[in-house]
């Protein structure tokens, strides 16, 4: 113990006469630290830590996998869940659920409240009870019963005050009357982020028995000791079955059991880790430059190491005092790097999209602070051993000499420092080349042609209450949209509006298979089905959509009108593919189906509606007077900062009722940004840390040359005093330093081949082995590698004979 202290003491006093070398250090080390800890803390929360349910490792979803348009996570019909839920035997239970939205009215404003449907084991497969009240009863599924609804604790507290006698209470959503039964603890928000309200699924006997009507998602609690792999082996052959039972209606459907925790996270953890990755390669870069500034500190320190040695001092006590001296180095650099990490996060969580799970509440806790006290000593080791095993062998009878030339400087010394920057160009470009793919992906995202304008373009979104405006195909909800949208174009600032059921469509949106007159069914596998939206005459118009065949719906095709669709580009090169779709007339469901025959009277041009990077789909469009929808997205098209015209347009729609809340407002600008946030955020860091690695390189092959440059002043004199030029003095440095770029470069080049390929998935039109960036990155390497090459080769040229030829 106190040779210990003995070491720290001579250790922080060696550190504090050299304060240029432990600033450099300590900084170089707090960089690589911080960064680490940051991204481990996100990885820590978001991936590593376990989904607040009990035994959360049997949760699963299960979905249908429908091959006919490629969604391997689609949804399932009534009958269908029933069969997966009752012939199977490796789940404890499975139960039913839907995202849904209501409108809160009575108490207070009326406001717009995220919810979900669900049967009555939902919470009990989640595991989860509530913390005050009931949830639902399976009796509370049946049709009439089902009045109740159950409160998340946000909604509880901001909307009722927290009441404790809230239990019981009547509120009215979406115009129907339900009393709320029970309270959810804080934290559950199952199954989006933003959920905040339960009601039970309640059908009746016809309901129950469409197995063709795809709109309800389950989740499962596998037994114990089963595992995904069994399970989804189980459900393959359930599913098999149920397709050769009912081919018309399920072909092409099979089963799909992802892990909940896996299904929450997404490609979230890819991206963490290869992040996590990026921050280690800059971490071990920041290493190898400390090493260096060791090794050329060794260096001037070798006669004292060596009389050290001469009096007795063993070379493991040696070792041990160096390593000492690096273990206070990463501590410091450590604690730094802490204080760099929660700046680093609180910027990282403010700049990050919303829809990041857990997100907020990322921490540096035990785990994270234990990964940083840890990860600080592993970089005390790593970058401390070289030094200390180098210089605690000195060369005594060339060292102690009266003006010995140190024998570190030696030619050992120098392949040392020259190997470690190889190293750390080899890492630079790996992450340059990265770097590099994330940007050209970015900006290829950002070109896309989407098939309409977003410029001045204002959006939100309206669902009217059943009760109020009538649950089948009556008039009440398309006169309400009518008058609002003449109210919203007689604004000042507003050039048109219109709307439509869905302006973004998901992988799994509301559609249908379709039949073509004149032509015969479709296979079961062959079947694509389309997205069905109904639109206002004028919202192509006002979307941007042109026109490319026929023409736009208008007051022609009202609710007596023979029925007519409108049809996109995509469908129409598909299935007309040699002639003009117009005129032709199709049906969704089978010919056989009760649907009634639709005129095609226009084909629009494709719009990216399922976002920037998915396939275009085919999508039809019907005249939402034939097709009457409660819930509808209002555009606004305004001349200028569409944003401006908000509060107008909540006041017009108070002005038609004053219980009907307005939700979702947003630019159609920054709708798109939101849509490549997670993409704009990975580019960023990818970049980010990809810069700091290309600086510390450059740091570190200036700091070896000009370590060198010193080193070599006699030689280089003796150079200059036999005739050699400045310019071949500048030749043999910068061919040298250039040499160590190159060979680093050339390392770099294979790895990045090998690595990049696991960013595939996140990449969009871009080769992970895209030439063009792979040699972008080694050029501007080359290029830094050359300017940090070339000031210490112009101070070489400077040295003057004499002075370097002077003997100590």
């Amino acid at each position: 113990m106190n040779n210990l202290r003995q070491d720290l003491r001579y250790g922080l006093r060696m550190l504090i006469k050299n304060p240029g070398f432990t600033l450099i250090a300590i900084f170089t080390l707090a960089v690589g630290i911080g960064a680490n800890t940051a991204i481990f803390s996100v990885l820590n929360e978001v991936v590593m830590r376990p989904l607040p349910y009990p035994e959360p490792d049997r949760l699963a979803m299960v979905w249908m996998n429908n091959t006919r348009i490629n969604v391997a996570e689609d949804w399932h019909s009534w009958p269908n869940y029933v069969d997966y839920r009752d012939q199977n035997r490796g789940f404890e239970s499975i139960a039913a659920f839907n995202n849904a939205s209501f409108n809160l009215t009575g108490e207070g404003e009326a406001v717009r409240v995220v919810g979900a449907w669900g049967t009555a084991n939902l919470f009990s497969t989640l595991g989860v009870n509530p913390i005050r009240g009931r949830v639902f009863t399976t009796e509370e599924e049946e049709q009439g019963r089902g009045m109740v609804a159950v409160l998340g604790y946000g909604l509880w507290q901001r909307q009722f005050g927290g009441d404790p006698q809230v239990i019981g209470k009547n509120i009215s959503l979406n115009g129907v009357t339900r009393t709320v039964i029970g309270v959810m603890p804080a934290g559950f928000n199952f199954p989006r982020k933003e959920t905040e309200l339960w009601i039970p699924i309640t059908l009746n006997q016809q309901n129950r028995q469409q197995r063709g009507s795809f709109w309800i998602q389950a989740i499962g609690r596998m037994k114990r000791g089963v595992t995904i792999q069994q399970a989804q082996t189980e459900m393959s052959n359930i599913a098999d079955r149920l397709q050769k039972q009912f081919p018309e209606m399920l072909g092409g459907y099979g089963s799909n059991i992802v892990a909940y925790q896996e299904q929450v996270i997404g490609n979230l953890k890819l991206v963490l880790l290869l992040l996590f990755g990026a921050v280690g390669f800059v971490l071990l870069i920041a290493c190898t430059n400390v090493a260096n500034l060791s090794l050329a500190r060794a260096a001037a320190r070798e006669k004292e190491i060596a009389i050290r040695t001469a009096m007795g001092a063993g070379r493991l006590r040696l070792v041990r005092q160096l390593l000492t001296e690096s273990a206070v180095l990463a501590l410091v650099g450590g604690t730094i790097g802490i204080i760099l990490a929660v700046v680093g996060l609180k910027a990282l969580i403010a700049i990050s999209p919303q829809d990041i799970p857990r997100l907020d509440q990322v921490r540096l806790d035990g785990r994270v602070l234990g990964f940083a006290l840890a990860i600080s000593m592993l970089t005390g080791l790593v970058f401390g051993i070289v030094p200390a095993l180098q210089g605690s062998k000195p060369n005594l009878n060339e060292t102690l000499k009266e003006g010995g030339r140190s024998a570190t400087a030696g030619r050992q010394g120098r392949r040392i420092r020259q190997s470690l920057v190889a190293v750390e160009f080899a890492v630079t470009l790996v992450l340059l080349a990265g770097a590099g793919l994330m940007i050209r992906s970015f900006l290829h995202v950002q070109q896309v042609n989407l098939g309409f304008n977003p410029d001045n373009l204002l959006t939100m979104r309206l669902r009217l209450a059943g009760e109020k405006y009538g649950r089948g195909q009556g008039p009440v909800a398309v006169n309400f949209y009518q008058q609002l949208i003449q109210r919203v174009e007689s604004i000042p600032g507003v050039q048109a509006t219109g709307a439509v059921s869905d302006i973004f469509l998901s992988q799994t949106p509301n559609s249908s298979n379709f039949s073509i007159e004149g032509r015969p069914d479709f296979k079961p596998t062959e079947q694509i089905e389309t997205p069905v939206d109904a639109v206002t005459p004028n919202f192509f118009r006002v979307f941007g959509t042109p026109l490319l065949r026929g023409r736009f719906f208008d007051e022609r095709d009202g609710p007596e009108a023979q029925p007519v669709v409108i049809i996109n580009e995509k469908m129409a090169r598909q299935f007309w593919p040699n002639e003009d779709p117009v005129g032709h007339r199709i049906k969704y469901g089978t010919l056989s189906s009760g649907d009634s025959w639709k005129t095609i009277v226009g084909v629009v041009a494709n719009a990216r509606r399922t976002g920037f990077d998915n396939e275009i789909r085919c999508e039809t469009f019907l005249p939402h007077a034939q097709s009457p929808n409660r819930e509808m997205a209002l555009l606004i098209r305004a001349g200028s900062k569409p944003d401006a015209l908000a509060a107008s347009v909540r006041q017009a729609v108070r002005e038609l009722d004053k219980d009907q809340p307005v939700y979702g407002i947003s630019t159609m600008s920054a709708t798109l940004s939101e849509m490549v946030a997670r993409r704009r955020l990975n580019t960023l860091l990818f970049s980010l840390f990809a810069v700091i690695a290309l600086l510390l390189a450059s740091v570190g092959i200036y700091g070896v040359m000009a370590t060198a440059v010193t080193q070599r002043e006699r030689e280089i004199g003796i150079r200059m005093a036999l005739g050699a030029r400045q310019r071949d003095v500048l030749r043999l440095v910068i061919g040298q330093g250039m040499i160590l770029a190159l060979m680093g470069a050339a390392a770099g080049l294979t790895a990045a081949w090998a690595m990049t390929r696991l960013m595939r998935s996140l990449l969009y039109d871009v080769s992970a082995t895209d030439p063009l960036i792979f040699g972008s990155a080694a050029l501007l390497l080359t290029l830094v590698a050359l300017l940090a090459c070339y000031l210490p080769a112009r101070r070489a040229t400077r040295i003057d004979p004499m002075i370097a030829l002077r003997y100590e």
